[in-house]
């Protein structure tokens, strides 16, 4: 048989598959960020994004009825804002994970000490609120910074869910120590399926949910068939819409009607990796990180301009 995938993990119970669907409820920090001074005029985009409140409630109901714990990266303001979400979350026995305070660039920060400074006020406000320090972290919008590996090794966290540089876990190796990436790509997210949110400067032309999920299949159908992993990044705001969501429960029911998946939070799937690295049942690729400590000066490239022929007509 071909084999895509040179170091597959052995998945629990014999599972070809695992499979977290997670969701970065980002809510009204994105808008607050994008339009500092303008976001209180905003009505429209304010109730686009407000939207979670309704759609967050929906998605840990959808879980419930398949018997799924999963889980979702929440902003800390967002969850001071909207405790109510954090309590539904928690009641349903799922994963909360760190996703910036409120939503800002870790790799537009002005010093890796205001980074660290915006990663340990996230966390506090996460153990505050849901008794335990999060596992995991992923950087909003996937902006790692050169300091982050770092940053979440010195903290203690023990994934990230931020890059795109494999199809199974690795791990991230800095002078701090070691965490695990549990990785994804742009296929899974939603936003480039079905968003249109002109204040953010992102029009797409908006699919169907069929179509969105042809895109999520296909990756889901290679990664089973290559003992691959799965992980969405959608957004309660985008497919905790009612058309999608109920799409995404015909998913689910045909993901554990194959009976070789394995539904999982992602502090599961990094333990699980942990376990499985000390047994010495799987090695995962090590990455130094940061990869390039400074920019590449401009002499490295050396690159002369294109030479460049005409010829005229007739």
């Amino acid at each position: 048989m071909l084999k895509l995938i040179e170091n597959p993990v052995p998945w629990p119970n014999g599972a070809k598959v695992a499979v977290a669907i997670t969701f970065d409820i980002d809510i009204d920090s994105i808008l607050h960020l994008a339009h500092r001074d303008t976001s209180h005029k905003l009505i429209n985009a304010q109730s686009l994004l407000r939207y979670d409140r309704i759609s967050v409630r929906r998605i840990v109901d959808m879980y419930r009825h398949f018997g799924l714990r999963q889980t979702f990266f929440f902003p800390a303001w967002c969850m001071e804002q909207y405790p109510d979400l954090v309590d539904y979350i928690l009641e349903g026995g799922h994963e909360i994970a760190h996703h910036g305070y409120i939503h800002e660039h870790p790799n537009e920060q002005v010093s890796k000490e205001d980074e660290l400074y915006w990663l340990q006020h996230g966390t506090d406000v996460i153990q505050r609120m849901t008794g335990k320090r999060p596992a995991g972290w992923r950087a909003p919008l996937y902006n790692f910074s050169e300091h982050s590996a770092d940053l979440l090794a010195q903290e203690g966290f023990l994934y990230d869910a931020s890059l795109m540089g494999d199809d199974v876990p690795y791990i991230l190796k800095s002078q701090s120590g070691e965490v695990i990436e549990i990785p994804s790509h742009w296929s899974l997210d939603d936003w480039p399926q079905h968003s249109y949110a002109p204040e953010f400067d992102f029009i797409s032309p908006i699919k169907s949910p069929d179509q969105g999920m042809d895109v999520y299949m296909a990756e889901f159908e290679a990664a089973r068939k290559y003992n691959g992993l799965w992980v969405s990044i959608w957004h309660p705001t985008v497919t905790g819409r009612l058309s999608r969501c109920d799409r995404v429960a015909k998913m689910i029911e045909m993901m554990l009607d194959s009976g070789d998946v394995w539904f999982a939070t992602m502090e599961e799937i990094a333990l699980h990796i942990q376990k499985c690295r000390a047994e010495g049942t799987f090695v995962p690729r090590i990455e130094n990180m940061p990869t390039y400590a400074k920019p590449l000066e401009a002499s490295t490239f050396k690159v002369s301009a294109p030479r460049r022929t005409f010829q005229a007509n007739g």
